[in-house]
């Protein structure tokens, strides 16, 4: 079989891939090839299928910040953005906010992290225990020093629409999706050969790895270098409560356990202790970790939640960046044309709109044309400059 040509391929066809092929696809000063390889056309095990879906400006460092102010303004518009023929998406946003809780030996991070995103212009409530009873009877606050509680601007949403949105839209833009798994070499020339599964071969002056958890890490080293990314297993479950909680947010525990609404009842989950969070090898759900950890954690905080119904449970998969637990995006100093967006440690949802707006202006302009992403250049790890993210859990 002849080797095809493409001026970018992309791997990895969930949402962070169809982002950027969309985005490529959508500008004006770009009209070359671009090809889309996705291991799993069925988006089956893929961490976009099986995320908790949600949408937050409450970190503590400017860059997260300002990529979730743009993508809550993509979410909203969502509709007139990707349309294809009159066929506005949907992805049912919900802009219920976080809620954040603090205790005391943790006040001074929350109060530090709300000067930022105020200053930066997210619409952030800052509450005291008086505050928050008042906003929230149902809430236990008795060992709480304060909560912050995302107005508007944050919240939760199809994650799966999404992605199903960005990719209709990239087809409907000739973009060319190929069910296989791919490797990567240099073709000796400066640009890349990707080799697929079925027999074929591309020849490509650019790659971009948004392979995620599946294989992002795997591609890197076939590419010439090594990335600190795993994948991690995270749990959601379902419940219901025979109790009706008025204006229920997506509720951070201050030991890290989340609850939010989902249609008639909700979800919740929980990052496991480290001695039980092996890198993820399949989708078996932990349901001790709801019957010892998550459950009396919710029931304590929420105490109408102690007479709950547990409901479906399932699996996926993050991939964690063991370095910060924030993405690597960018060009590859030493690669020419190798490009990255991986390791987005359970924010690459809600990122993707900004990521893929921005990898598309780097491909084409060879420079970031509205938000700088720069802080999240791959360079930052041999540095040895993390990006930190002060939480107060």
């Amino acid at each position: 079989m002849a080797d095809q040509t493409a001026d970018v391929v992309i791997i990895g066809g969930a949402v962070m891939g169809s982002s950027v092929a969309c985005h490529l696809a959508m500008r004006d000063d770009f009209s070359g090839r671009i090809v889309v390889i996705e291991a799993d056309p069925a988006y089956e095990t893929c961490a976009s299928a099986r995320s908790a879906a949600s949408i937050r400006q409450q970190f503590s460092s400017a860059i997260n910040i300002e990529i979730s102010l743009y993508g809550i303004r993509f979410l909203r518009e969502i509709g007139a953005a990707l349309n294809v023929n009159g066929d506005r998406p949907a992805i049912d946003l919900h802009e219920g906010g976080y809620l954040f809780l603090a205790t005391p030996d943790k006040l001074n991070i929350l109060q530090e992290n709300h000067r930022l995103q105020q200053q930066l212009g997210a619409d952030i409530a800052f509450l005291d225990p008086d505050g928050l009873k008042a906003k929230f009877p149902w809430l236990e606050v008795s060992d709480l020093a304060a909560g912050c509680h995302g107005v508007t601007g944050e919240g939760w949403f199809d994650g799966y629409g999404l992605m199903q949105a960005f990719r209709k839209k990239a087809r409907s833009l000739d973009v060319d999706y190929i069910a296989a798994k791919a490797r990567v070499a240099s073709d000796g020339n400066g640009g890349w050969s990707v080799e697929l599964s079925t027999g074929e071969r591309l020849s490509t002056p650019v790659v971009v790895n948004c392979a995620g958890a599946s294989g992002g890490a795997e591609l890197c080293r076939q590419a010439g270098m090594d990335v600190p990314i795993v994948s991690k297993k995270r749990c959601v479950f379902t419940f219901e409560c025979k109790d009706k909680l008025e204006r229920f947010p997506l509720l951070i525990d201050p030991n890290g356990t989340y609850a939010r609404p989902e249609g008639t009842g909700y979800i919740c989950g929980s990052a496991p202790p480290e001695d039980r969070d092996p890198d993820c090898h399949d989708f078996d759900v932990d349901y001790g970790l709801f019957e010892e950890h998550i459950w009396p954690t919710l029931a304590t905080r929420v105490p109408a939640f102690e007479a709950i119904r547990p409901g479906a449970a399932w699996a996926g998969c993050y991939d964690m960046n063991l370095f910060d637990h924030n993405a690597f995006v960018g060009a590859v100093q030493g690669l020419d044309g190798f490009y990255l967006a991986l390791g987005f440690s359970g924010h690459g949802l809600q990122q993707s709109p900004a990521v893929g707006r921005g990898l598309a202006e780097l491909v084409v302009t060879g420079g970031y044309q509205t938000l700088d992403l720069s802080p999240l250049a791959f360079d930052r790890l041999a540095a040895g400059t993390p990006i930190i993210e002060k939480n107060v859990v």
